[in-house]
């Protein structure tokens, strides 16, 4: 499936961003979304998480990761007719990608591409704040689509 994932790095973030669009299609195609589904990806620094976890959430703290989703038919934002789905704006530290890959014993890029996962999974609905089973649904599916890219757990 073809899916428009736009990726943006940072000044001095050297992610692999063909790793995290790599991620965001899989997680794309396995929900089975239509083509052409759009995503949007920023890699970036733990002083801009903090901004905007304090900004949008009301959380005064640095994040790994925020999903931003568009509000689908309910958006206040007119879509024009046959253009592919716009689903939402993802941000991501890659500070937190190093310390969380070296705390948890494995890649960076197994880090950054799980981050990706779970950044796209919020944008498509799932929640694992929403309680013990959606929390225990949303880390399955996760792993599930760590196996398909290749970096299960270890």
């Amino acid at each position: 499936m073809i899916y428009t994932i736009a990726v943006q790095l940072d000044e001095g973030v050297t992610a692999d961003s063909a790793l995290v669009e790599r991620a965001a299609a899989a997680v794309l195609a396995a929900e089975q979304m239509p083509e052409g589904c759009e995503v949007g990806i920023r890699i970036t620094t733990d002083d801009e998480l903090h901004r905007l976890n304090r900004d949008f959430r009301g959380v005064d703290a640095p994040t790994d990761v925020l999903s931003f989703a568009d509000d689908g038919h309910d958006s206040r934002f007119v879509a024009a007719p046959d253009q592919p789905r716009y689903l939402g704006d993802i941000a991501i530290s890659y500070q937190r990608v190093l310390v969380q890959a070296a705390e948890y014993g494995h890649s960076p890029d197994r880090e950054l591409a799980y981050l990706t996962v779970h950044g796209v999974l919020h944008l498509l609905g799932y929640d694992h704040e929403q309680g013990p089973a959606e929390a225990a649904r949303m880390r399955t599916r996760e792993e599930e689509i760590m196996t398909i890219l290749g970096l299960p757990r270890e």
